[in-house]
């Protein structure tokens, strides 16, 4: 495996006041562009996200089901057998955040879930996105979002003012207007807004994220931090929440697999570790 040669130029070199004119996270130097996972039973849970998320199988590799919408790889889930599942406490995937297009999207997936009786973990306005949780068949948490207008959001001495507060799910349900909600799956132009992981040190990670790969912290707290580039909210979190102390997970344990990056300033394909086996694909 490639290892990291210190800094690359993997973030932006633009000054912070033309970064943050950058409206959606795909726009930044470099983002999140799939998540893989480590899964039992690739078909079964290539249902779920169908049924769930409403990514669309784009295709297959081996014992690789590539998940996603538009025609965009977002998802791949790759079976092994013999995997044991996760344990809540150890190192990995916290959450997998789709981020769907427009507010209205949002609605259209809300209603879908409604009607489908879909069980959800939690729901939250964030400040800068609203956003509702779920937990796939394997235990890997996934977040529905869409974002709050960019020119809405608060920085203060270089960090985004982000929260968790009760969403207002009867004023994203108005943006249908008199319209009956049409869901059809996950739109073109959904994608990966972010990956959320857990670490068994958030300060020692965000140091990682920032000093190997160059992100900049958008928000730091004692126990997570949010990393991004190009000034939006976050790409990466890593948290300590359930994981603090946490080694190294085990590989033969469903669960994260990779995460690939997509860098518009890297001048080769790469590949990281982190200090708790986390693979960082950049293309």
């Amino acid at each position: 495996m490639l290892k990291g040669v210190g800094a690359m130029a993997l973030a932006s070199t633009l000054p912070q006041a033309v970064r943050a004119a950058n409206s959606l996270p795909v726009q930044a130097p470099v983002h999140v562009g799939a998540v893989g996972l480590r899964t039992r039973d690739a078909e079964a849970l290539a249902a779920w996200y169908r049924a769930a998320v409403g990514l669309q199988e784009v295709a297959r590799e081996d014992t690789t089901i590539w998940m996603g919408a538009g025609g965009e790889r977002l998802l791949a889930l790759t079976e092994q057998a013999g995997l044991s599942l996760a344990g809540q406490r150890e190192a990995g995937l916290f959450h997998t955040a789709f981020l769907l297009p427009s507010r209205r999207d949002l609605a259209q997936w809300i209603a879908m879930a409604i009607e489908r009786q879909l069980p959800v973990s939690g729901t939250a306005d964030h400040r800068v996105s609203e956003a509702i949780y779920l937990t796939d068949p394997e235990g890997n948490g996934v977040e529905i979002y869409a974002d709050r207008p960019q020119d809405s959001w608060e920085w203060v001495q270089g960090e985004v003012q982000m929260g968790t507060y009760p969403l207002d799910v009867e004023g994203i349900m108005g943006t249908l207007g008199l319209l009956p909600p049409s869901w059809r799956g996950a739109p073109a132009g959904t994608c990966v807004g972010h990956v959320h992981l857990k670490v068994g040190d958030a300060t020692r990670a965000g140091n990682w994220w920032r000093e190997t790969l160059g992100f900049d912290a958008a928000s730091t707290r004692d126990d997570a931090v949010f990393l991004s580039t190009g000034g939006y909210h976050h790409h990466v979190a890593v948290n300590e929440w359930l994981s603090a102390g946490a080694g190294r997970r085990p590989d033969r344990e469903t669960g994260l697999d990779f995460v690939a990056l997509r860098s518009r300033v890297a001048a080769k394909a790469s590949v990281y570790e982190d200090d708790w086996g986390t693979t960082i694909r950049i293309s």
